[in-house]
């Protein structure tokens, strides 16, 4: 693929959603966890979305199991935790693999993009976030450990 815009995700309802819904926007990715030390990440995400989202950003969470069983709930399940616990607008979507032989279509293209460290391209951990511009070309991964609100210059110099 040459941009983000030729795949689909899965919605939380299980309908095909085409990432090319979010053309021209600038799309900040992260693959979630409700039961995280990073969770309370959700608030920073929120607030980013809250903030940016009229200058044309949108949050995409892709909830996730991989690591250490953090992402147990179902669909509802995911989606009640935050709405209930960080009051969540921005779009969640159906619960993916990030590695491995059932890793998402999207999250092999996104690491492929923006390899980690030293040429990584595995996942390490819930809330690894992508950056992805108005053209739909990655132009940067952070680590889990980046809370949301550091990327806010990164994201206002794409809008």
């Amino acid at each position: 693929m040459e941009d983000i815009y030729g795949f689909t995700a899965v919605g939380p309802d299980g309908s095909e959603v085409p990432l090319a819904r979010y053309r021209g926007r600038v799309l900040l990715i992260v693959n979630t966890a409700s039961k995280c030390g990073f969770t309370p990440q959700y608030e920073g995400l929120e607030a980013l979305h809250r903030d940016l989202q009229a200058r044309g950003l949108v949050v995409l969470g892709f909830p996730c199991n991989q690591f250490g069983g953090q992402e147990p709930g179902d669909a509802a399940e995911i989606a009640s935790f935050c709405k209930l616990t960080y009051d969540v607008d921005f779009p969640l979507f159906a619960k993916i693999e990030v590695n491995g032989p059932r890793a998402s279509p999207l999250y092999e293209w996104l690491k492929s993009q923006a390899p980690g460290i030293l040429g990584s391209r595995a996942i390490k951990w819930n809330f690894t976030k992508f950056l992805v511009d108005r053209n739909g070309q990655v132009v940067g991964r952070f680590p889990p450990t980046t809370r949301p609100e550091a990327l806010r210059g990164e994201i206002e110099k794409l809008l």
